[in-house]
């Protein structure tokens, strides 16, 4: 009679390991084994970014626009379309909690070379005056919630995504920001040709055919990296339906976010598919 083969069976400390990984998570068992979490990583990363934010990205296809640096936040104004490139900042927990009310006034950029977009330009035009850098996000500060009504920081946007999902995705973010400490934002328009162009105003404002965002959460809790399509148009949809990995909202915006990460470190987070929600 032929001897029956054993069953191969995972080595006794192989065994435990696995126990230990699915009991306490990547990023601890990395501290427990005095190894870098990811959230070590990216907040050293921070540490060394330039102006000392982590959240600034690159342009890698396309001319640079005119960098602004604010209160609250900082952009890349694109003067061909009258609208910025992108704006990113950091938010954080006590950010989240300021009493400063809205200004609701709408003021041309002081800062920005050349013609400069004022508020009448979206008058009658059928669109919204979308922030990206939201007034919610700068209740912290006087001067940054009078700066995120600078025409630089707005786009034309439909009014349904912007008081809809647009505001939702705002409303999560300031969420994760308590949970989590803190977060990085970056956001803009997007230009791809999948609607007609159209302009507005006098001073011409193109109106974007979609919008990005994408945020990096770094804490013991969770770390990773979020990215988000809207087309510029009416939705009402779960907010989980718009997320897509922040790669690929790289090739379709020929931007670099988080380039201060290390390469392997950012390509990890970068890469990851995500269908819910933190």
């Amino acid at each position: 009679m032929m001897a029956r083969k054993k069953k191969s069976r995972l080595p006794y400390w192989l065994s435990i390991l696995v126990v230990i990984v699915l009991a306490v998570g990547g990023d601890k068992l990395k501290s427990m084994l005095g190894l870098e979490t990811d959230q070590e990583i990216i907040e050293t990363s921070a540490e060394k970014a330039d102006m000392g934010r982590l959240e600034i990205p690159v342009i890698t296809k396309g001319k640079q626009g005119q960098i602004i640096q604010r209160t609250g936040y900082t952009l890349a104004y694109d003067a061909k379309n009258k609208t910025p490139q992108w704006v990113a900042w950091e938010l954080t927990k006590e950010e989240t909690r300021g009493n400063e009310e809205r200004t609701n006034e709408f003021l041309p950029d002081p800062d920005v070379t050349g013609a400069k977009v004022v508020t009448y330009d979206y008058s009658g035009s059928g669109y919204d005056r979308g922030h990206m850098a939201p007034a919610g996000d700068m209740k912290w500060d006087k001067q940054a919630m009078k700066e995120s009504f600078y025409m630089s920081n707005i786009c034309p946007q439909d009014h349904n995504l912007n008081t809809e999902d647009w505001n939702d995705l705002e409303i999560k973010s300031r969420e994760w920001a308590r949970r989590y400490g803190k977060i990085y934002i970056v956001c803009g328009p997007i230009y791809n040709g999948n609607r007609r162009t159209e302009y507005i105003g006098d001073h011409r404002v193109k109106v974007p055919d979609a919008f990005f965002k994408v945020i990096l959460i770094a804490s013991e809790k969770k770390s990773c990296a979020l990215g988000f399509f809207f087309e510029n148009e009416a939705g009402e949809r779960p907010l989980k339906e718009y997320l897509m990995p922040v790669k690929r909202i790289e090739q379709m915006t020929g931007i670099d976010f988080f380039p201060a990460l290390p390469d392997e470190q950012e390509n990890k987070l970068e890469t990851e598919t995500h269908t819910q929600l933190p």
